[in-house]
Protein backbone atom coordinates (compact mmCIF):
# COMPACT_ATOMS: atom_id res chain seq x y z
CA UNK A 1 0.00 0.00 0.00
CA UNK A 2 1.35 3.59 -1.30
CA UNK A 3 1.07 6.89 0.93
CA UNK A 4 -2.15 7.73 -1.39
CA UNK A 5 -3.76 4.10 -0.88
CA UNK A 6 -2.72 4.94 2.67
CA UNK A 7 -4.64 8.08 2.55
CA UNK A 8 -7.59 7.53 0.87
CA UNK A 9 -8.13 4.31 2.96
CA UNK A 10 -7.63 6.75 6.26
CA UNK A 11 -10.03 9.27 4.49
CA UNK A 12 -12.21 6.31 4.33
CA UNK A 13 -12.31 5.51 7.85
CA UNK A 14 -12.61 8.63 9.68
CA UNK A 15 -15.55 9.14 7.31
CA UNK A 16 -16.86 5.65 8.71
CA UNK A 17 -16.37 7.15 11.89
CA UNK A 18 -19.19 9.43 11.90
CA UNK A 19 -21.70 6.99 10.13
CA UNK A 20 -24.16 5.01 12.89
CA UNK A 21 -23.66 1.78 13.01
CA UNK A 22 -26.16 -0.78 12.22
CA UNK A 23 -25.73 -4.69 12.51
CA UNK A 24 -28.49 -6.94 10.98
CA UNK A 25 -26.63 -9.85 12.36
CA UNK A 26 -24.44 -10.90 15.30
CA UNK A 27 -21.44 -9.61 14.82
CA UNK A 28 -18.08 -11.39 16.19
CA UNK A 29 -16.64 -10.45 19.19
CA UNK A 30 -12.91 -9.37 19.16
CA UNK A 31 -11.29 -9.77 22.89
CA UNK A 32 -8.51 -7.45 22.96
CA UNK A 33 -6.62 -7.46 26.02
CA UNK A 34 -4.43 -4.73 27.90
CA UNK A 35 -2.45 -4.39 30.68
CA UNK A 36 -1.84 -0.75 29.85
CA UNK A 37 -2.43 2.49 31.90
CA UNK A 38 -5.93 3.60 32.29
CA UNK A 39 -5.56 6.40 29.83
CA UNK A 40 -4.87 3.90 27.44
CA UNK A 41 -7.62 1.47 28.13
CA UNK A 42 -10.44 4.24 27.92
CA UNK A 43 -8.91 5.35 24.72
CA UNK A 44 -9.00 1.49 23.49
CA UNK A 45 -13.03 2.02 24.68
CA UNK A 46 -13.82 4.96 23.68
CA UNK A 47 -11.84 5.72 20.58
CA UNK A 48 -10.64 3.23 18.88
CA UNK A 49 -13.85 0.75 19.83
CA UNK A 50 -16.55 2.67 18.16
CA UNK A 51 -14.37 3.36 14.80
CA UNK A 52 -13.23 0.17 14.39
CA UNK A 53 -16.71 -1.01 14.77
CA UNK A 54 -17.94 1.56 12.26
CA UNK A 55 -15.41 1.11 9.75
CA UNK A 56 -15.70 -3.08 10.38
CA UNK A 57 -19.56 -3.57 11.43
CA UNK A 58 -18.58 -7.45 11.18
CA UNK A 59 -16.70 -7.11 14.51
CA UNK A 60 -17.68 -6.09 17.79
CA UNK A 61 -14.18 -5.24 20.35
CA UNK A 62 -14.59 -6.36 23.88
CA UNK A 63 -11.80 -4.70 25.30
CA UNK A 64 -10.60 -6.80 28.45
CA UNK A 65 -8.09 -5.30 31.13
CA UNK A 66 -5.61 -7.24 32.46
CA UNK A 67 -3.26 -5.00 34.92
CA UNK A 68 -0.66 -6.58 37.35
CA UNK A 69 0.36 -9.65 35.75
CA UNK A 70 -2.48 -10.36 34.17
CA UNK A 71 -1.53 -10.69 30.74
CA UNK A 72 1.10 -12.52 31.91
CA UNK A 73 -1.26 -15.70 33.03
CA UNK A 74 -3.34 -15.00 29.42
CA UNK A 75 -0.07 -15.60 27.97
CA UNK A 76 0.66 -18.32 29.58
CA UNK A 77 -2.79 -19.88 29.13
CA UNK A 78 -2.84 -19.49 25.52
CA UNK A 79 0.83 -21.50 24.94
CA UNK A 80 -1.15 -24.33 26.53
CA UNK A 81 -3.49 -23.71 24.50
CA UNK A 82 -1.60 -23.72 21.79
CA UNK A 83 -0.32 -27.25 22.90
CA UNK A 84 -3.87 -28.78 23.62
CA UNK A 85 -4.62 -26.80 20.13
CA UNK A 86 -7.76 -25.22 22.22
CA UNK A 87 -9.09 -21.45 21.87
CA UNK A 88 -6.60 -19.15 23.85
CA UNK A 89 -9.19 -16.85 24.05
CA UNK A 90 -7.59 -13.72 23.04
CA UNK A 91 -7.18 -12.28 19.75
CA UNK A 92 -5.34 -9.44 20.23
CA UNK A 93 -3.04 -8.06 23.01
CA UNK A 94 -2.34 -4.14 22.65
CA UNK A 95 0.71 -4.25 24.33
CA UNK A 96 3.04 -7.29 25.00
CA UNK A 97 6.89 -8.47 24.48
CA UNK A 98 6.58 -11.38 22.19
CA UNK A 99 9.63 -13.35 23.91
CA UNK A 100 7.35 -14.44 26.42
CA UNK A 101 6.15 -17.01 27.63
CA UNK A 102 9.52 -18.30 27.23
CA UNK A 103 9.38 -20.55 24.74
CA UNK A 104 6.31 -19.14 23.30
CA UNK A 105 7.93 -17.84 20.00
CA UNK A 106 10.24 -21.19 19.28
CA UNK A 107 6.57 -22.69 19.39
CA UNK A 108 4.64 -20.76 17.09
CA UNK A 109 2.62 -19.03 19.68
CA UNK A 110 3.23 -15.32 18.00
CA UNK A 111 2.21 -14.13 14.72
CA UNK A 112 4.93 -13.01 12.10
CA UNK A 113 3.92 -9.73 11.27
CA UNK A 114 4.42 -8.60 7.60
CA UNK A 115 2.41 -5.90 5.09
CA UNK A 116 1.37 -8.94 3.29
CA UNK A 117 -1.15 -9.75 7.23
CA UNK A 118 -1.40 -6.08 8.28
CA UNK A 119 -1.07 -3.94 5.07
CA UNK A 120 0.17 -1.01 7.32
CA UNK A 121 2.90 -2.44 8.57
CA UNK A 122 5.01 -1.15 5.65
CA UNK A 123 4.33 2.38 7.05
CA UNK A 124 6.07 1.13 10.49
CA UNK A 125 8.87 2.83 11.78
CA UNK A 126 11.31 0.98 11.16
CA UNK A 127 13.43 2.09 14.35
CA UNK A 128 10.68 0.79 16.09
CA UNK A 129 10.43 -2.77 15.37
CA UNK A 130 12.17 -4.60 18.01
CA UNK A 131 10.70 -7.97 16.96
CA UNK A 132 9.10 -9.38 13.49
CA UNK A 133 6.52 -11.57 16.17
CA UNK A 134 4.93 -7.70 17.86
CA UNK A 135 3.63 -4.68 15.73
CA UNK A 136 4.28 -1.55 17.32
CA UNK A 137 1.83 1.19 16.95
CA UNK A 138 2.80 3.92 19.51
CA UNK A 139 5.79 5.42 21.29
CA UNK A 140 6.32 7.34 23.99
CA UNK A 141 9.24 8.31 26.54
CA UNK A 142 10.07 8.95 29.98
CA UNK A 143 10.48 13.25 30.70
CA UNK A 144 11.40 15.18 33.71
CA UNK A 145 8.30 17.16 34.48
CA UNK A 146 8.55 19.66 37.11
CA UNK A 147 6.78 22.15 38.76
CA UNK A 148 7.88 25.55 37.10
CA UNK A 149 6.62 27.51 39.43
CA UNK A 150 8.85 26.40 42.35
CA UNK A 151 11.71 25.59 40.56
CA UNK A 152 13.34 28.11 38.62
CA UNK A 153 14.35 27.66 34.82
CA UNK A 154 17.91 28.18 35.09
CA UNK A 155 18.27 25.59 37.48
CA UNK A 156 16.24 22.50 36.10
CA UNK A 157 18.86 19.63 35.50
CA UNK A 158 19.73 18.48 31.79
CA UNK A 159 22.08 16.32 32.83
CA UNK A 160 22.09 13.10 35.02
CA UNK A 161 25.05 15.22 37.19
CA UNK A 162 22.85 18.06 37.50
CA UNK A 163 19.74 16.25 38.01
CA UNK A 164 21.75 14.42 40.92
CA UNK A 165 23.01 17.61 42.41
CA UNK A 166 19.50 19.22 41.97
CA UNK A 167 18.22 16.53 44.19
CA UNK A 168 20.71 16.30 46.56
CA UNK A 169 20.25 20.60 46.76
CA UNK A 170 16.48 19.93 47.38
CA UNK A 171 15.61 17.08 49.48
CA UNK A 172 12.43 15.40 49.93
CA UNK A 173 11.23 16.97 46.08
CA UNK A 174 12.29 14.24 43.99
CA UNK A 175 10.32 10.94 43.44
CA UNK A 176 10.11 8.06 41.06
CA UNK A 177 7.90 4.87 40.99
CA UNK A 178 8.83 1.28 41.87
CA UNK A 179 9.94 -0.02 38.86
CA UNK A 180 8.00 -2.89 38.69
CA UNK A 181 4.49 -0.67 39.47
CA UNK A 182 5.15 1.41 36.17
CA UNK A 183 7.23 2.44 33.28
CA UNK A 184 8.51 5.93 34.48
CA UNK A 185 9.85 4.87 37.59
CA UNK A 186 11.24 1.65 35.66
CA UNK A 187 13.02 3.79 32.77
CA UNK A 188 14.50 6.34 35.65
CA UNK A 189 16.10 2.86 37.27
CA UNK A 190 17.15 2.10 33.65
CA UNK A 191 19.13 5.59 33.22
CA UNK A 192 20.77 4.97 36.32
CA UNK A 193 21.48 1.70 34.77
CA UNK A 194 23.15 3.10 31.62
CA UNK A 195 24.92 5.86 33.27
CA UNK A 196 26.80 3.53 35.53
CA UNK A 197 27.67 1.80 31.68
CA UNK A 198 28.89 4.68 29.95
CA UNK A 199 25.48 5.21 29.18
CA UNK A 200 25.83 2.91 26.20
CA UNK A 201 22.13 1.35 26.05
CA UNK A 202 23.56 -1.11 23.69
CA UNK A 203 25.37 -3.36 26.07
CA UNK A 204 21.73 -4.44 26.72
CA UNK A 205 20.16 -6.70 24.67
CA UNK A 206 17.34 -9.09 24.39
CA UNK A 207 19.64 -11.93 24.42
CA UNK A 208 22.57 -11.35 26.03
CA UNK A 209 21.69 -11.91 29.81
CA UNK A 210 23.05 -14.26 32.16
CA UNK A 211 23.79 -14.06 35.72
CA UNK A 212 27.21 -13.05 35.70
CA UNK A 213 26.46 -10.18 33.19
CA UNK A 214 23.28 -8.71 35.16
CA UNK A 215 25.69 -8.83 38.24
CA UNK A 216 28.22 -7.08 36.85
CA UNK A 217 26.31 -3.96 34.70
CA UNK A 218 23.29 -3.76 37.45
CA UNK A 219 25.13 -3.60 40.60
CA UNK A 220 27.22 -0.66 39.84
CA UNK A 221 23.52 1.41 39.47
CA UNK A 222 22.75 0.22 42.45
CA UNK A 223 25.12 2.13 43.96
CA UNK A 224 23.83 5.26 42.29
CA UNK A 225 20.38 4.47 43.63
CA UNK A 226 21.21 4.16 47.11
CA UNK A 227 23.59 7.40 46.78
CA UNK A 228 20.16 9.41 46.27
CA UNK A 229 17.81 7.20 48.33
CA UNK A 230 17.93 9.88 51.30
CA UNK A 231 17.24 12.97 49.55
CA UNK A 232 14.00 11.14 48.09
CA UNK A 233 10.97 11.82 48.89
CA UNK A 234 10.14 11.00 52.57
CA UNK A 235 14.05 9.76 52.53
CA UNK A 236 13.61 7.06 50.93
CA UNK A 237 9.74 6.65 49.87
CA UNK A 238 9.00 5.55 46.05
CA UNK A 239 5.33 6.32 44.55
CA UNK A 240 3.14 3.40 44.37
CA UNK A 241 2.83 4.19 40.30
CA UNK A 242 2.95 6.43 37.32
CA UNK A 243 -0.06 7.77 38.07
CA UNK A 244 0.63 8.41 41.73
CA UNK A 245 3.68 10.55 41.28
CA UNK A 246 2.50 12.89 38.89
CA UNK A 247 -0.76 13.45 41.27
CA UNK A 248 2.22 13.99 43.48
CA UNK A 249 3.61 16.66 41.32
CA UNK A 250 0.15 18.04 40.64
CA UNK A 251 -0.58 18.30 44.09
CA UNK A 252 2.29 20.34 45.31
CA UNK A 253 3.62 17.02 47.79
CA UNK A 254 7.10 17.00 45.26
CA UNK A 255 8.35 19.58 43.15
CA UNK A 256 9.66 17.15 39.58
CA UNK A 257 9.42 13.43 38.98
CA UNK A 258 10.42 10.92 35.77
CA UNK A 259 6.64 10.55 34.18
CA UNK A 260 5.03 9.11 30.69
CA UNK A 261 5.29 11.60 28.15
CA UNK A 262 2.05 10.88 26.97
CA UNK A 263 0.58 10.45 30.43
CA UNK A 264 1.29 14.39 31.20
CA UNK A 265 1.20 15.87 27.55
CA UNK A 266 -2.25 14.50 27.54
CA UNK A 267 -2.71 15.79 31.54
CA UNK A 268 -1.85 18.99 30.76
CA UNK A 269 -4.46 19.19 27.64
CA UNK A 270 -7.03 17.89 29.75
CA UNK A 271 -6.76 20.60 32.46
CA UNK A 272 -6.09 17.85 34.87
CA UNK A 273 -2.14 18.46 35.38
CA UNK A 274 -1.50 21.99 36.37
CA UNK A 275 0.09 24.80 33.84
CA UNK A 276 2.82 25.07 35.25
CA UNK A 277 4.48 21.41 34.88
CA UNK A 278 6.80 21.70 32.14
CA UNK A 279 8.76 19.28 30.49
CA UNK A 280 12.54 18.75 30.41
CA UNK A 281 14.64 15.68 28.62
CA UNK A 282 17.88 14.42 29.58
CA UNK A 283 20.83 16.18 26.92
CA UNK A 284 23.77 13.56 27.80
CA UNK A 285 21.65 10.39 27.55
CA UNK A 286 18.06 10.58 27.53
CA UNK A 287 15.67 8.89 29.64
CA UNK A 288 14.18 5.41 28.23
CA UNK A 289 11.00 5.19 26.40
CA UNK A 290 10.26 3.20 23.29
CA UNK A 291 6.94 1.57 21.31
CA UNK A 292 3.82 -0.23 22.68
CA UNK A 293 3.79 -3.70 20.49
CA UNK A 294 1.08 -5.30 19.95
CA UNK A 295 0.76 -9.33 19.80
CA UNK A 296 -1.61 -11.61 18.37
CA UNK A 297 -1.53 -15.53 18.59
CA UNK A 298 -1.04 -17.62 15.66
CA UNK A 299 -4.47 -20.02 16.99
CA UNK A 300 -6.67 -17.12 18.40
CA UNK A 301 -10.23 -18.15 17.26
CA UNK A 302 -10.82 -14.73 15.43
CA UNK A 303 -6.95 -13.81 13.71
CA UNK A 304 -8.28 -12.30 10.54
CA UNK A 305 -10.37 -10.01 12.54
CA UNK A 306 -7.36 -9.40 15.08
CA UNK A 307 -4.99 -8.66 12.21
CA UNK A 308 -7.83 -6.27 10.51
CA UNK A 309 -7.23 -4.66 13.94
CA UNK A 310 -4.08 -3.90 13.66
CA UNK A 311 -4.38 -2.89 10.34
CA UNK A 312 -6.74 -0.18 11.77
CA UNK A 313 -4.76 0.98 14.52
CA UNK A 314 -1.50 1.99 12.27
CA UNK A 315 -4.31 3.98 10.04
CA UNK A 316 -4.20 7.72 9.28
CA UNK A 317 -7.14 8.47 11.93
CA UNK A 318 -5.67 6.24 14.70
CA UNK A 319 -2.26 7.64 14.46
CA UNK A 320 -3.55 11.18 14.77
CA UNK A 321 -5.44 9.96 18.13
CA UNK A 322 -2.24 8.44 19.47
CA UNK A 323 -0.77 11.91 18.97
CA UNK A 324 -3.49 14.06 19.85
CA UNK A 325 -5.73 11.91 22.09
CA UNK A 326 -2.55 10.47 24.18
CA UNK A 327 0.32 12.59 24.09
CA UNK A 328 2.28 9.71 22.47
CA UNK A 329 3.67 9.51 18.94
CA UNK A 330 3.17 7.43 16.38
CA UNK A 331 4.27 4.14 15.31
CA UNK A 332 4.39 4.46 11.63
CA UNK A 333 7.11 6.48 9.74
CA UNK A 334 6.58 10.89 10.21
CA UNK A 335 6.55 10.97 6.42
CA UNK A 336 2.84 9.29 5.86
CA UNK A 337 1.58 11.88 8.05
CA UNK A 338 0.50 15.58 7.14
CA UNK A 339 3.00 17.82 7.04
CA UNK A 340 1.37 19.83 9.64
CA UNK A 341 0.83 17.21 12.25
CA UNK A 342 4.62 16.54 11.92
CA UNK A 343 5.26 20.52 12.65
CA UNK A 344 3.28 20.90 15.57
CA UNK A 345 4.52 17.90 17.89
CA UNK A 346 8.43 18.65 15.75
CA UNK A 347 9.71 20.01 19.71
CA UNK A 348 8.53 17.36 21.37
CA UNK A 349 8.70 13.89 19.52
CA UNK A 350 12.37 12.56 19.94
CA UNK A 351 15.11 11.75 17.04
CA UNK A 352 16.11 8.47 19.41
CA UNK A 353 14.87 6.76 22.30
CA UNK A 354 17.41 4.78 24.35
CA UNK A 355 15.42 0.97 25.54
CA UNK A 356 16.07 -1.59 27.91
CA UNK A 357 14.89 -4.84 27.15
CA UNK A 358 11.88 -6.65 28.32
CA UNK A 359 12.51 -10.87 29.56
CA UNK A 360 15.58 -11.61 32.04
CA UNK A 361 17.28 -8.05 32.26
CA UNK A 362 13.90 -6.55 33.03
CA UNK A 363 13.47 -9.90 35.95
CA UNK A 364 16.79 -9.07 37.12
CA UNK A 365 15.89 -4.96 37.15
CA UNK A 366 13.11 -5.28 39.36
CA UNK A 367 14.65 -8.32 41.48
CA UNK A 368 17.49 -5.86 42.24
CA UNK A 369 16.15 -3.10 42.81
CA UNK A 370 13.91 -4.20 45.81
CA UNK A 371 17.19 -6.54 47.26
CA UNK A 372 19.52 -3.71 47.20
CA UNK A 373 17.85 -0.47 46.29
CA UNK A 374 14.45 -0.98 48.80
CA UNK A 375 15.09 -3.92 50.88
CA UNK A 376 12.34 -2.59 53.84
CA UNK A 377 9.67 -2.47 51.05
CA UNK A 378 7.46 -5.41 51.11
CA UNK A 379 6.67 -6.43 47.17
CA UNK A 380 2.78 -7.10 46.09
Amino acid sequence: MNRRQFLATSAALAAATALPVSRAFAATKLDIFTDSDANISDWLSNIVKPAFEAAHPEYEVNVVIARNGGLDQVAQRALAALNAKADPQIDFAEQYDPNLPKGGIEAGLWVRFDDKLVPNFAHVNKAAIQSPYSMPYRGSQVLLAYDSAKVPADSVPKTWDALVAWIKANPGQFIYNRPDKGGSGKNFVVRAIHEANDRDPALFTASNFTKEEGDKRLTPAWALLNDLAPSLYEKGSYAAGNTAALQMLSNGVVSMVPIWSDMVLQGLDQGVVPETIKLVQLQDLALAGGFSASVVPTIAAHKDGALAFADFLLTEPMQTSVLNDLGGFPGVDWSVLPTALREKYAAVIPASIPTYPEGDWSTALNDGWYRNVAPNITRG
